[in-house]
């Protein structure tokens, strides 16, 4: 099995790992209730989704 003549060093190792950061979840504000919701998901605070009631949420 082949194996590596010399240690990589921190800095290619680090140009290879470039690309694996996490990147940040994107919000967009609710037309409805002006709450901070994922794109493309229903609000989780009234339900809505395209101007549509999707869920309905009791107010407790």
């Amino acid at each position: 099995m082949p194996v590596p003549k010399k240690r990589t060093s921190k800095s290619k190792k680090g140009m290879r790992r470039s690309h694996h950061a996490l990147s940040v979840p994107a919000f967009s504000e609710c037309p409805e209730c002006s709450e901070m919701k994922r794109p493309h998901m229903v609000c989780p605070e009234c339900g809505h989704y395209k101007d549509k009631e999707i869920l309905e949420i009791d107010d407790a």
